[in-house]
């Protein structure tokens, strides 16, 4: 008995089931990693919120078309990120947190309010090992809130923030130097928002009397405040040398536009280092003309102008916060290719432990302006650079901690 052919037909037919099966156990085998963020996306923060965002999903897409994740069987994984708004709200901050841990998220990055960062940090596991802690057992790493000493407070959290002390320190260095002849300091701070608060009263203000500045008082004013006429009188009377303007750039350009239409001209203007925003040169660039301010980021080197380039892409600006934000996708790449994350649907606890163990244990990580050190804290040693507003931009006036 000869044997059976098959029909040109039925082999097209039978090559097709094969490779529908083919297909189905390949999809069967796609794995994701998936990294949540929150932050301020409404309100007068939001721009914080829309900035992360946007480098976050710059950053992924970046590594994702350079072929994703290599987890630890040899499968490359594509990086999924979601952005939710926490309204700089600290209880829906927290629920937040809870939701991605509840659910198959490996790690988490945000938020935008200290406000909101300390609970976040406190609803987490104190310490890892102890079984009497029902805290979320997630990492989080921070790319925002810049009150000071926050990551310790839990073994899951970790940031990539500057340190402020070192910043203005090197910012009252450079006006000692470059303008010896100014004496005088007076502040106008937004007393109800923890960085600007925080900031101008632990670190500015004190950093400045220890420069041998007199510093003669502040104005006080609120972060949805929209009327500055009684402020910028109490900065006019103050007649001081360098007036210092602690403050986001909502309010900042309050001020700002205040101060011109009074006619109110210190002899130099210093800024908080969230002003460095293109938002603010958007918004009030010919009143901030002049205006000195420390930041972790400016687009200084190819690196630092592709990352700027790619985040405009995706509708956000690149300061120093929201490319911090990017330095934390890339370093979270870093963490689980070299942990042997699996990225399953069963492994999903067993990778948080390992990426949280993995940036603990992270000595240093790339930086757009340079490697930057981890402390035992879980913080960051970032290099930075001062930068004066002019015609449009923020120009770097000296470089010295930058690393270039």
């Amino acid at each position: 008995m000869s044997n059976p052919v098959r029909s040109p037909r039925g082999l097209v037919m039978a090559i097709g089931v094969f490779s529908a099966l083919m297909a189905q156990s390949a999809s069967a085998e796609e794995r994701v990693v998936k990294i949540g963020g929150f932050g301020a996306k409404s309100g007068v923060l939001r721009p914080f919120g829309d900035n992360s965002d946007a480098a976050m999903q710059a950053a992924a897409a970046l590594i994702n078309r350079a072929g994703g994740v290599k987890l630890a069987d040899g499968v490359k994984a594509k990086i999924v990120v979601e952005y939710r708004d926490d309204k700089c709200d600290p209880a829906q901050g927290v629920a937040i947190l809870k939701s991605y841990a509840d659910s198959d998220w490996l790690a988490t990055i945000g938020t935008t309010c200290s406000s909101v960062l300390e609970p976040v940090f406190k609803s987490l596991q104190r310490r890892v090992g102890d079984s009497s802690d029902q805290g979320a057992k997630i990492p989080i790493f921070a790319d925002v809130a810049m009150k000071t000493g926050l990551a310790d407070i839990s073994q899951w959290s970790f940031r990539n923030i500057p340190d402020e002390v070192q910043m203005y320190d090197a910012l009252w260095q450079w006006m000692k130097t470059n303008n010896p002849d100014l004496k005088t300091v007076y502040g106008g701070v937004e007393e109800n928002f923890v960085h600007s608060k925080q900031t101008w009263y632990n670190i500015i203000k004190e950093r400045a009397k220890l420069a041998g500045y007199d510093v003669k008082g502040e104005a006080k004013w609120l972060v949805d405040d929209t009327n500055f006429a009684a402020k910028v009188e109490e900065i006019k009377a103050s007649n001081a040398d360098i007036v210092v303007i602690s403050a986001h750039p909502y309010t900042a350009c309050g001020v700002l536009r205040e101060m011109e239409r009074a006619g109110v001209k210190p002899r130099a203007i210093v800024g908080l280092t969230s002003v460095t925003t293109p938002e603010t040169l958007e918004k009030c660039g010919a009143q901030a003309s002049g205006m000195i301010v420390p930041t972790s980021f400016a687009p200084i080197n190819d690196k630092a102008i592709a990352a700027a380039n790619a985040t405009a892409k995706f509708h956000g600006y690149a300061d120093l916060h929201s490319m911090a934000a990017w330095e934390n996708i890339f370093a979270l790449k870093q963490v689980i290719e070299s942990q042997g994350v699996l990225a399953k649907p069963d492994t999903v606890q067993q990778d948080r432990e390992k990426i949280r163990a993995g940036l603990e244990n992270l000595g240093s990580m790339d930086g757009l302006l340079g490697s930057i050190d981890r402390t035992p804290q879980r913080e960051s040693k970032k290099k930075f650079v001062l930068v004066e507003a002019k015609n449009g931009a923020w120009s770097v006036i000296d470089n010295r901690q930058s690393g270039q």
